[in-house]
C-alpha cells in the first residue's frame, strides 16, 4: 500500500501523537508498505527523523484543552496538500485528529483517496466545535473509517460525530523502552529514590500538584526521594519559581532531552509519576515507563484506566489530591519490594501494547476500507 499519514504533531515536537505516528510508520514500512508522513516545519529543535517526511507551512503552539497544541500556519496550505497527495498517489490517507485545524482538516478535505482518521482527544464541549459543527461534521463524514485510541476518546468524538469507531490503543516500542537501557549514572545513588516526571510542562499534566506534594514527600522519606523533571515549555520558569528554597536541591528541571536519551531517563528513574488532571485520552508515557521497568504512580483518570490496572501494575490517586499523591509516593519510596513487583507486572502489561500488535489492528482497518472502496468501484 502507498499510505500517507497526516499529523500536526511530529518531531522535533515530542508527545503521544508524535510517538504514535512515528512508530506506526516504522512498523508499516517493516511490512513492506510505502509510508509518507505529512506534517509542518518547526523553527527549532532536532532535524532528524527526515526520511519519508514531507513538511508544509510552519508550526506554532496555541492554548487549547488546558494544554498547548500544534497548529500549522502557511499560505496556500490546501494547494500544497493537494499537490503532495497527487505527487504520492496514495492508496489511503490516515489523518490524526481529523477535526483539528488547520493541517488535518485541510488534508481530509483535499484528499480523494480512501481515508481513515484517528481521534486522540478527550474533552468536554468545545466552542470551536459548537461554532463550526456543520463544517466539521462534513469533514469527518468524508472519512471511510474512524479510529479512537480509547473508549474515552471515542465517547468524546461521538458527542459531535456519532457513528461507528474502531477502538485501537496507542502502542509502545518494547524493544526501545527496556529495563536494561543504561541509566545516567550521575543521577543514580543507592541512598536516593528517583521520582521521574516526563512530559510537556502544561497545566493539564499536573506538575504543579507533584511539586506541591514534594515538601511532605521529602520530609516523610527523610530526604531520600529526589524529583527529576524531563520536559519543557514556556511555563518552566513559573514552575521553577514555585519550588520552596528549602527543597530546591532535591528538585531538578532537566528540560528538553534528545529522544534517543528518553529510554535511559526512564531507567534512571525508580518511580514514574504522572499527576495529570484530566482530559487525557490515553497514557503513552505510562506505557513507556512500564516497558522500561519503572514503578508507576498515576492520577486515577478514565484515559489512564485504558492502560493501567490499579493495585496490580500501578498505584493511583485521586486527580489534584496533593495529600493523597504525597501519601502514595511516601509508601512506595519506603517499600522496595512493592516497587519491584510493580516493575515486573508493568513490563508484562506493556507487552500487550507492543506496536506489532497495535499495527495489526490498524492495518486491518486499512484493508477493510480499501476492500469496501474496491467493491464500490467494481459495482460502479
Amino acid at each position: 500500500m502507498k499510505i500517507g499519514i497526516v499529523t500536526q504533531s511530529y518531531y522535533p515536537r515530542y508527545g503521544g501523537v508524535t510517538e504514535h505516528v512515528h512508530s506506526t510508520a516504522v512498523e508499516l514500512r517493516r511490512r513492506g508498505h510505502e509510508v509518507t508522513i505529512i506534517t509542518s516545519r518547526f523553527r527549532d529543535g532536532e532535524s532528524n527523523h527526515a526520511a519519508g517526511v514531507e513538511r508544509v507551512g510552519y508550526n506554532i503552539l496555541i492554548p487549547f484543552n488546558r494544554a498547548f497544541v500544534d497548529f500549522t500556519l502557511g499560505l496556500n496550505l490546501s494547494r500544497q496538500l493537494r499537490g503532495l497527495i497527487r505527487k504520492h498517489d496514495f492508496d489511503l490517507l490516515h489523518t490524526h485528529s481529523p477535526n483539528a485545524p488547520s493541517l488535518p482538516i485541510l488534508a481530509v478535505r483535499a484528499a480523494r483517496c480512501a481515508q481513515v482518521g484517528t481521534f486522540h482527544t478527550t474533552a468536554g464541549r468545545s466552542f470551536l466545535q459548537d461554532t463550526f459543527k456543520s463544517y466539521l461534521s462534513d469533514t469527518v463524514g468524508r472519512l471511510d473509517a474512524r479510529i479512537a485510541v480509547s473508549r474515552t476518546a471515542r465517547d468524546s468524538a461521538a458527542r459531535y460525530y456519532p457513528g461507528p469507531y474502531h477502538v485501537i490503543p496507542n502502542g509502545v516500542d518494547v524493544e526501545r523502552f527496556r529495563a536494561d537501557a543504561p541509566p545516567f549514572e550521575e543521577w543514580r545513588d543507592p541512598q536516593r529514590v528517583n521520582l521521574l516526571f516526563v512530559g510537556r510542562l502544561d497545566p493539564r499534566k499536573g506538575l504543579q500538584h507533584l511539586l506541591g506534594a514534594m515538601p511532605e514527600v521529602l520530609e516523610r522519606t527523610r530526604y531520600r526521594a529526589r524529583l527529576l523533571i524531563v520536559g519543557d515549555s514556556y511555563l518552566r520558569s513559573h514552575f521553577e519559581s514555585t519550588v520552596p528554597a528549602a527543597i530546591r536541591q532535591h528538585v531538578h528541571f532537566l528540560g528538553h532531552v534528545p529522544s534517543t536519551d528518553l529510554p535511559r531517563w526512564y531507567t534512571t528513574g525508580d518511580i514514574f509519576v504522572s499527576p495529570a488532571t484530566g482530559n487525557e485520552s490515553f497514557g503513552i508515557v505510562l506505557l513507556e515507563a512500564m516497558a522500561a521497568g519503572c514503578a508507576v504512580v498515576a492520577s486515577d483518570i478514565p484515559g489512564y484506566r485504558s492502560v493501567v490496572k490499579p493495585g496490580e501494575d500501578s498505584l493511583v490517586f485521586p486527580p489534584e489530591d496533593v495529600s493523597a499523591l504525597a501519601r502514595t509516593l511516601v509508601q512506595l519510596v519506603d517499600d522496595p519490594a512493592r516497587q519491584a513487583a510493580l516493575r515486573q507486572r508493568g513490563r508484562t502489561r506493556a507487552l500487550d501494547f507492543a506496536w506489532p500488535r497495535v499495527t495489526d489492528q490498524i492495518e486491518a482497518v486499512y484493508r477493510e476500507v480499501l476492500g469496501r472502496r474496491g467493491a464500490l468501484n467494481s459495482a460502479a
